[in-house]
């Protein structure tokens, strides 16, 4: 079964009477029941999230421009599974690395892109990675044509609309097979090759996560990818496998378990591994990541952020309220690295919040 948790769940702002939300983020809605919104939801009570899209929440976060949020005042943290480019990284040092410090990217915790689909007749579907690129792309428009059946029935697509991390760690993977159909991209519509090419009439566009499996089972042939949570990732007769394998937490596991830890800490590239095509276990498999800055002018706000990661990244940690959303902790190694960097300090290597030696004077405004 599928259960909806409504857009209002979804953006927290200073709803409770009295609140002053001190601490500002959002992006990703992935994962944006796991922090806000819920009975189990993670973040402290007067930190924000803004369920707005990866793309969204990494530019208010790059920019430290809330209006993407809904709100106005400084950006302390954005969620998303849309890693961070050269150039973003680039460009953010260049405009603000001096004023407001280094950023830190880190994985939050392991997430599959579910493919969800509603088709007559057919329980147990199981498709390829070539077939998921077929269906996908629109290079096969029926279900006969993907099957090898005569079923006439047209594939419905239902993608994200907006720059959205589930759609770039779904074209990763794509990208990885058929390189001719799929680049690598958080717009759907710009990683489907050649760019700019039509979109069939009848498939649909929407904007949030919650939204696909709705769209799906509103019409017969229809396919989409979205986060787990809320999903029923054992039902293979609403769930798909690819190449045989559901999306399920062990299966997920399988997939992220091998990444090895950042040979450069204070290189935020490293701390997100890719995992495009796993060896093994599900194939549309990685991380929704945090982005934090190490410097903030405002000592509250640094002693919360830092409370918030100690208490993310400790064993167990989130880990009930994570796999509750049908999320995955990250392994404890990376937990375990993560503490000993970015919040203790125990590698030397001055990357921990509000280190006094790298945020004298400097840092995300009040």
């Amino acid at each position: 079964m599928f259960k909806r948790i409504g857009v209002a769940a979804l953006v927290s702002a200073a709803l409770v009477s009295g609140q002053v939300m001190a601490v500002t983020g959002g992006g990703s809605t992935l994962p944006a029941a796991l922090y806000t919104g819920a009975a189990n939801s993670i973040l402290p009570a007067n930190f924000s999230y803004a369920g707005s899209g990866s793309g969204i929440g990494k530019t208010a976060f790059l920019t430290n421009n809330p209006a993407g949020f809904g709100t106005t005042g400084t950006v302390h943290f954005a969620g998303s599974e849309s890693i961070l480019s050269a150039s973003e990284l680039s460009t953010y040092n260049v405009n603000f690395g001096a004023a407001y410090g280094p950023l830190i990217q880190l994985p939050s915790v392991s997430t599959s892109v579910v493919i969800a689909y509603k088709k007559s007749g057919q329980t147990a579907l199981n498709l390829t990675s070539v077939q998921l690129c077929d269906a996908l792309s629109g290079s096969k428009t029926t279900w006969g044509a993907l099957l090898g059946s005569s079923d006439p029935t047209p594939i419905r697509v239902v993608y994200r609309d907006i720059s959205s991390g589930t759609s770039e760690l779904l074209t990763r993977h794509l990208n990885s097979i058929c390189p001719t159909q799929f680049a690598t991209n958080a717009t759907f519509t710009n990683a489907r090759l050649p760019v700019g090419s039509s979109i069939p009439s009848n498939w649909v566009a929407v904007r949030n996560t919650l939204d696909v499996v709705p769209a799906v089972n509103a019409v017969d042939g229809s396919i989409g990818y979205s986060g787990p949570d809320g999903i029923a990732v054992t039902n293979n007769a609403v769930v798909a496998r690819i190449n045989g394998v559901l999306p399920t937490l062990a299966n997920v596991s399988l997939a992220v378990s091998s990444a090895a830890l950042p040979a450069t800490p204070a290189d935020p590239a490293q701390w997100v591994p890719v995992v495009a095509n796993p060896a093994s276990g599900y194939a549309i498999s990685g991380y929704s990541n945090l982005l934090f800055g190490q410097c903030y002018r405002d000592a509250a706000v640094a002693n919360d952020v830092r409370a918030f990661l100690a208490k993310h990244y400790s064993v167990p940690g989130n880990a009930v309220a994570t796999v509750a959303h049908g999320l995955l902790p990250i392994p404890t190694r990376w937990k375990n690295a993560v503490t000993a960097n970015f919040i203790t300090n125990t590698t030397g290597n001055n990357l921990d919040i509000n280190n006094p030696s790298v945020c004298n004077g400097i840092g995300r405004p009040l």
